[in-house]
């Protein structure tokens, strides 16, 4: 369905207003059908992109600035994250060797295993964007990287 149909508006300043209006529109959209879904497991969001980073990392440990620099959400705190995690037994934290400063976060067997269930859910979440080909998915992509780079038509 047209943005116009969805939000019930007859038009926009301009183009530019428009897509930006759409991108909005668009993150919130997906981000419902997501939360939804991680619900269903005991978990949110940002707790699943804690989740899928300590996996990428594993067995190596991370400490929770690399979280911070690697998560979707700039915005969430990754030690409370981190904290919430570790109460259902979905990561560890333990000091670092190298710096007692530091904490070490790694991925438990019960984090590998949700990750395991969830990765089909995942699938479906992916198969949600299944209205575009592969090369207009790849020319989203790429026009969105170039948007964040701030380029100029």
């Amino acid at each position: 369905m047209r943005l116009e149909e969805e939000i019930k508006t007859k038009g926009f300043k301009s183009e530019y207003h428009k897509l930006s209006i759409n991108l909005i529109y668009t993150y919130n959209w997906l981000t419902a059908i997501s939360q939804a879904e991680f619900g269903l497991f005991g978990i949110t969001m940002q707790q699943f992109n804690i989740l899928r980073i300590l996996r990428g990392q594993y067995p190596t440990p991370c400490t929770i600035q690399l979280l911070k620099a690697r998560m979707l959400d700039k915005q969430s705190d990754a030690s409370r994250l981190v904290d919430r995690l570790v109460a259902k037994g979905l990561v560890q934290r333990e000091p670092c060797t190298t710096d007692r400063r530091k904490m070490d976060v790694l991925i438990s067997k019960k984090g590998l295993d949700l990750l395991e269930e969830i990765d089909p859910v995942m699938q479906k979440l992916d198969d949600t964007l299944s209205g575009l080909s592969v090369e207009e998915a790849k020319t989203l992509n790429d026009l969105m990287d170039k948007v964040r780079d701030g380029k100029p038509n």
